[in-house]
């Protein structure tokens, strides 16, 4: 069989894998609440945090969506003309030329074009945060993380991109079946890596002080039987009054971390049922699920480029030969934001199914259907959620259950609970 061939057997093997992975780790069979429940629970709601929640949501609308599409078009016009090839040359021209130069400086100036091209989008938005009163950052704060993320993404990209031609180049047959294994491997890598190098670079952590609520917290944690490292505290204020907790790492970088501004907003019965929801993440091994689906998801990706790449139509059109120059790149470029754009609705529902087991799990834990949806309400009027978002943009992009969601599944608890 030719290595074609195989790429073609692989391929069907990793997208099987995926496929059988979601549906046995993934909650499906958990639906949303009843409509009427989600309707009444709008009505609760204050008019006017409803209306400002709706009117801060339509101002950010045209910049993430004039975003997407102009960063579709830019992935377009470098990967299916002769344009980005001519960039990845340019790039490595003071080098000689070399292969070497071009994958890793070429790499970056494709990606760092596109990034510039969509800048004054994400100035746009910074512009929106600021007026609403949520960006606490300031332009200058706002630049400085701008450059750090930069920054950060140049070395995992340089790496990834010298690691990724260099297999090229040692095994050009087989390239696709080692560079799958090792985008397997680097998205593996990441989860453990990312909590505990790269998230201190944008925060400062800090172990919540000692006192009952860290006692409560712990002693929750345990008695869910859930091996947490450490509750953190992350100085979130300096750039935001959004109010937010999560679970990252793996194994012995597993922590959850709690924003200080929902310490400083929340009661503790609040904190409580925020942290409980992110025990569930942890209990139901959502980060080793997510990392397991990333890994498979990343290397079906190189080999589908593989096949994909080296359609002569393509090559035409990116003005190259072959799909293993590096002047090929700002192709693969193009066809994985093409699969990320039409794959968003599917990683979306996932998410939002994992979200609403973890709210499930939070309500059982805590037993305070109470506390739990006057955090849906406090989470909604500071983070200036739409509390029932447009159909189309919920089914397309949106992550978690929508705020009346989760109001409506937390009374369902209490119906159900006799409370």
């Amino acid at each position: 069989m030719t290595p074609r061939g195989w790429a073609v057997l692989t391929l069907v093997g990793l997208t099987v894998a995926l496929v059988v992975t979601a549906v046995l780790l993934i909650p499906w069979q958990r639906p949303p609440a009843p409509r009427a429940d989600q309707l009444a629970a709008l009505g609760d709601l204050p008019a006017d945090q409803v209306a400002r929640s709706r009117e801060f949501r339509s101002a950010l609308r045209p910049a993430g969506w004039t975003a997407l599409a102009v960063g579709l078009l830019v992935a377009l016009a470098l990967g299916l003309t002769p344009l980005g090839s001519r960039l990845v040359e340019l790039a490595g021209r003071p080098f000689g030329g070399h292969w070497a130069a071009q994958a890793v400086l070429g790499g970056l100036a494709v990606v760092l074009v596109a990034d510039l091209v969509t800048l004054p989008l994400a100035a746009w938005r910074q512009s929106v945060l600021t007026r609403y009163g949520l960006s606490t950052n300031g332009w200058s704060g706002w630049t400085v993380d701008l450059l750090k993320s930069y920054a950060v993404s140049a070395v995992i990209g340089a790496v990834a991109l010298l690691g990724f031609y260099t297999v090229i180049r040692l095994s050009p047959r087989w390239w696709w079946a080692f560079g799958a294994a090792g985008a397997a491997t680097l998205v593996v890598l990441l989860s453990f890596v990312l909590p505990v190098l790269v998230e201190p670079v944008f925060n400062r952590f800090t172990p919540m002080e000692q006192g009952p609520l860290r006692t409560q917290l712990v002693e929750m944690a345990a008695r869910d039987g859930v091996p947490v490292r450490d509750v953190l505290v992350a100085d979130a204020s300096r750039r935001t009054r959004a109010v937010n907790a999560y679970v990252s790492g793996l194994g012995p970088t597993r922590r959850v971390v709690v924003y200080d501004t929902l310490l400083r907003e929340a009661t503790p019965a609040e904190v409580t049922a925020v942290v409980a929801h992110e025990l569930g993440h942890a209990k139901d091994r959502d980060v080793a699920v997510g990392t397991l689906t990333g890994a498979l998801g990343a290397a079906a990706a190189v080999v589908a480029l593989y096949l994909l790449g080296s359609s002569g139509p393509l090559l035409r059109l990116a003005g190259v030969d072959s799909v293993a120059q590096p002047r090929a790149f700002p192709l693969l470029i193009a066809l994985v934001t093409v699969a990320g754009l039409v794959s968003a609705p599917v990683q979306a529902l996932m998410s939002r199914r994992v979200e609403a087991r973890a709210d499930a799990h939070a309500l059982a834990l805590t037993g305070d259907p109470a506390a739990f949806e006057a955090m849906q309400r406090r989470l909604a009027g500071i983070n200036l959620a739409d509390p029932d978002p447009p159909r189309w943009e919920y089914l397309y992009s949106a992550t978690h259950p929508s705020t009346v969601e989760r109001m409506a599944a937390a009374r369902a608890h209490a119906r159900e609970a006799g409370r």
